[in-house]
Parts: structure tokens; C-alpha cells; sequence
């Protein structure tokens, strides 16, 4: 199998009171003053958009039409346990008159799909709630 690169983000990011990020597409452009809670939304919201995207190429894999109100909302939570700083994240699936059995086997698909949720894997607490 041969692997094929698909894209490259790229981001330059500055610290301080004036810090920001700043993406090389210009698509992305953010005052960042303080390093969080910023870093976690960042994280939350591109883990989302994968997220989103998996479950698509899950339901087109199964041949399932999906419903126009598919979101995910997103909770990353900044732990400190002994000066030793954590993750842990709740992703909150939308997937309205959907068959609840149906969506559940989206969303735990998807799981095997999105690379944020590979990354993730073994590493971080993550709760996925279908709401």
C-alpha cells in the first residue's frame, strides 16, 4: 500500500499579551493572549471537524444518509494531578432522527477513522456521548 500525502496544515504561533497563530493558507487567524484555554478550543474544535468528517466517510462506507443537524460539540478538559498536566475530552454527537443503534455505530466507526482520534488513543480519557 502506498501512502499518499492528503495536506499539510501549517501554523506560526507567537506568545506573549500581543501572541497569536496565523495559518500559511490564510485561513486561520487568531489573537491567542493567553496559552489556555486557547490551546484546548484549538484542540476541540480541529478533533470536531475530523470527527465530523470521519463519521461521513463512515455512513457513506455503510451507504447511511445522514441528517442535516450532524454536529459535535467538543469539551477538553485541562488536568493537573501532582505539577503533572493531562488531558481529558467528551465528544457530544448530534445526530438527530437517526436510529439510535444506527448512530452509535457511526460514532464508534469514526473513532477508527479520524486521526486526531487515533492520536488520541490510549493517551487521553475520551468520552463519546451520542445526545
Amino acid at each position: 500500500m502506498t501512502e499518499k500525502l492528503l495536506f499539510t496544515g501549517k501554523t506560526h504561533n507567537t506568545g506573549g499579551r500581543n501572541g497569536g497563530t496565523k495559518s500559511s493558507d490564510g485561513m486561520l487567524e487568531l489573537k491567542l493572549a493567553q496559552p489556555h484555554p486557547a490551546a484546548e478550543n484549538l484542540f476541540g474544535a480541529a478533533w470536531s471537524a475530523c470527527y465530523i468528517g470521519a463519521i461521513e466517510v463512515a455512513a457513506l462506507q455503510r451507504k447511511i444518509k445522514l441528517p442535516a443537524g450532524l454536529a459535535v460539540d467538543t469539551e477538553i478538559d485541562l488536568n493537573v494531578n501532582d505539577g503533572s498536566y493531562f488531558l481529558r475530552a467528551r465528544l457530544n454527537v448530534s445526530l438527530p432522527e437517526l436510529d439510535r443503534d444506527v448512530a452509535h455505530e457511526l460514532i464508534h466507526a469514526a473513532h477508527a477513522i479520524c486521526p486526531y482520534s487515533k492520536a488520541t488513543h490510549g493517551n487521553i480519557d475520551v468520552e463519546t456521548n451520542l445526545i
